[in-house]
């Protein structure tokens, strides 16, 4: 959850092509909302897509990581090893 210093709106500036604001305004005329919610909404969504992305190329190659680490060891054997390597 966030806090309510996180959540306090910050004013910014950005410049779009023209044929992205007609697209905006077709949507606000449409469903009663305005330009700030449709940029609010996009950027929300886009930065949830990155972090799942992110998410899974680093599951993924953690998968591979794992795949590539054969070991005939019990966890005994693992156990014993790792506190043998700490200072």
């Amino acid at each position: 959850m966030y806090s309510l210093n996180q959540l306090e709106k910050q004013q910014v500036g950005l410049r779009l092509p023209k044929y992205l604001i007609e697209e905006m305004d077709e949507l606000t005329t449409q469903f009663s909302i305005n330009r700030t919610d449709i940029i609010y909404e996009a950027i929300k969504s886009y930065l949830a897509e990155q972090k799942a992305k992110l998410f899974y190329e680093h599951f993924n190659t953690s998968c591979k990581e794992l795949k590539t680490t054969t070991t005939t060891q019990s966890l005994d054997e693992l156990i014993d090893e790792l506190e043998s390597t700490r200072p």
